[in-house]
């Protein structure tokens, strides 16, 4: 009895003790997570230094940390374009600040249109006659074209600018599907609509082939354009005509080829550059070798609280892939963003609302629940905006048709109008391995859509019926929104995507402009005077979890990136798997009816995050086992 005792009172005593590190760890977390918030006091004189170690977007992905702790690689940083234009609109009238640094060695891209806002802010502060000096080891040309916009480009001796434009290789799978006997099920409205071609095709198809070179091509004009107006003095026309040719006569040298062409200013390393800035701004307080004094952006933010004088106009961000259910920050659920609006609509001093949109699309049904929720805020005569950021499509512009108006920046990507639907079977592939199937059915739809025993013709039928209403549907809708007839809509819709240029001359938007714009046009439509309203952000808030744990992630993107040429090609390599990956699991996840422009994400820039791990759908399960 004793020794039962004494077990018991041990067992009792790693309970407590169990308790007792699990509150000490709680409160520890939590207290690191209080203490690490941006301190107003952490503002020196010196430079503002946006180090953009990651992705440029309109709203960070929500960190899930179980996922992000179980991977072997860790999500790369994401900063809200927002917060940098603002941090460079303060940083013009603070005296604090006598400089803008650009470090840019790990910056891995962005929109075009959220690059050139960040550009024009750039440029204020030049204007202001405060300095902005840029430093990479390799600038590519999302790179570039923040750096064109700075008082001074420093590359590494060892590194260089190489400008490609957009474009490249896409996967198609109809040869792998039919080795391994699978057949995906196409249902799909829209000559244009190319999203579905890699999953029922070999290579791509004329008309996609077409749409996409003027897409393209409209792109890459207007990022010829903004990074000459900014540094006309660079020779941009002889290093893209034969690359290689240049980079040869100069011995391999690119770093003298970006010199001698007049797209950098100064060639040297990380520690000559913090010396050069030093010198202008002063030392900085650590003990490093070439250290300079600095200010990092979210000490500036909570240095100066934004004004809430006068109205407020409500800004909701719609950023990511339209889904169905609920989601945080960074991905656009149906239910969570509907919700979001219709709280918004409670609050009796709104006077109006602006919608910055910068989606691909995704689900019919949640893109028709925000619609629905906007829709409401019409009802009840609050002027509704939508302001599309580098990407507006399908789906996302299916969320746009409320509007009273339509704002779009020169290379916003928007259009898409068309709706598909895939579902695959595996009849053939579980055949090869000695599976059948057999069975009983009371009606010719029984089972169906049957993956295993391959899909009927009668519900091919059905879905494909079904797949060209709500093409319908999405003309109508578009049609009385924009006021035209149907058959002008289906024109100009058929799944093709357009530029905003070109989608303001066919009338899909209103007018070209950015955030600042649109926020205008909501006070003029609710009668503000100038000065007398203010925006007011309504953004969805992360799960406790999330935000306790990932204040304790490493900082990714400092560690993952590589910084010169190979490096980033290397990079993007493992990228490319990522997409494929992507591929795969919307085939064999669980989709409905998709507004969604799957080919739009690599040319608006769209943030392409490390995957966890292969979805585990049974066709992603079948070419594991098949390896």
């Amino acid at each position: 009895m004793a020794f039962l005792k004494s077990v018991w009172r041990f067992l009792v005593a790693i309970k407590d003790g169990l308790a007792l590190l699990f509150l000490l760890v709680f409160f520890g977390l939590l207290y690191a997570l209080l203490s690490a918030g941006p301190n107003p006091g952490a503002v020196h004189k010196g430079a503002l230094l946006l180090e953009l170690d990651g992705y440029v977007s309109e709203q960070p992905a929500a960190l899930d940390p179980v996922a992000a702790l179980l991977s072997q690689r860790a999500p790369v940083r994401e900063f809200r374009q927002r917060d940098i234009s603002r941090s460079l609109e303060l940083a013009i009238t603070d005296d604090r600040i006598k400089a803008v640094v650009l470090d840019l060695d790990r910056f891995m891209g962005g929109g075009q249109a959220s690059l050139a806002a960040i550009g024009e802010r750039i440029e204020a502060v030049r204007k202001a006659g405060k300095p902005v000096y840029a430093f990479a080891t390799a600038y590519s040309d999302d790179g570039y074209q923040l750096a064109a916009h700075a008082s001074e480009i420093w590359v590494d001796p060892l590194g260089g600018v190489l400008p490609t434009g957009p474009g490249g290789s896409r996967t198609y799978y109809k040869g792998l599907f039919d080795q391994l006997g699978i057949k995906a099920h196409i249902y799909r409205v829209g000559t244009f609509k190319s999203a579905v071609e890699p999953y029922m095709r070999a290579d791509q198809s004329p008309e996609a082939e077409v749409a996409m070179k003027a897409l393209y091509d409209e792109v890459w004009a207007q990022w010829r354009s903004d990074v000459a107006k900014a540094r006309p003095k660079a020779k941009l026309d002889a290093l893209l005509a034969d690359a290689p040719a240049a980079v040869e006569a100069a011995k391999g040298d690119l770093a003298q080829v970006s010199l001698a062409n007049g797209l950098v200013d100064k060639l040297g390393d990380r520690i000559a550059f913090g010396k050069y800035v030093a010198a202008k701004v002063g030392e900085g307080r650590e003990e490093k070798i070439g250290s300079f004094a600095e200010t990092r952006p979210a000490a500036l933010l909570a240095a100066h609280s934004p004004s809430r004088d006068g109205s407020p106009i409500g800004v909701i961000t719609i950023a990511g892939e339209i889904i169905d259910g609920e989601g945080g920050p960074g991905v656009a659920a149906g239910d969570s963003v509907s919700e979001l609006i219709y709280d918004a609509l409670k609050n009796d001093e709104l006077k109006a609302l602006v919608v910055r949109v910068d989606s691909p699309g995704g689900s019919v049904t949640a893109s028709e629940k925000i619609r629905l929720a906007l829709a409401e805020a019409k009802k009840r005569k609050i002027p509704v905006v939508v302001s599309m950021a580098n990407l507006a499509a399908s789906g996302g512009y299916w969320i746009s048709m409320p509007a009273d108006a339509i704002f779009a920046e020169p290379s916003t990507i928007t259009g898409s109008i068309g709706i598909f639907g895939v579902l695959p079977s595996g009849k053939e592939a579980l055949a090869k391995w000695g599976v059948t199937t057999d069975g009983v059915r009371t009606t010719p739809l029984s089972g169906e859509p049957d993956v295993l025993g391959g899909i009927s013709p009668e519900f091919d039928r059905l879905a494909q019926a079904t797949v060209e209403k709500g093409y319908r549907d999405f003309l109508t809708r578009v049609a009385a929104s924009r006021k035209k007839t149907v058959e002008q809509v289906d024109a100009i819709g058929q799944g093709r995507v357009w530029a905003g240029g070109t989608a303001r001359q066919l009338g899909l938007v209103d007018r070209l402009g950015g955030l600042d714009d649109a926020l205008a046009e909501a006070a003029r439509l609710a009668n503000l005077e100038k000065g007398n309203w203010h925006p007011l952000y309504i953004e969805p808030m992360p799960d406790f979890a999330s935000t306790l744990l990932g204040g304790f992630m490493p900082e990714p993107a400092q560690a993952q990136m590589p910084t010169d040429l190979f490096g980033r090609a290397a990079f993007e390599q493992q990228l490319m798997f990522d997409r494929i990956a992507a591929d795969l699991r919307l085939l064999s996840g669980v989709q409905g009816a998709q507004v969604r422009c799957l080919e739009c994400g690599a040319v608006a820039g769209l943030p392409t995050q490390p995957e966890v791990g292969l979805d585990k759908g049974w066709l992603a399960m079948l070419i594991q086992h098949i390896r």
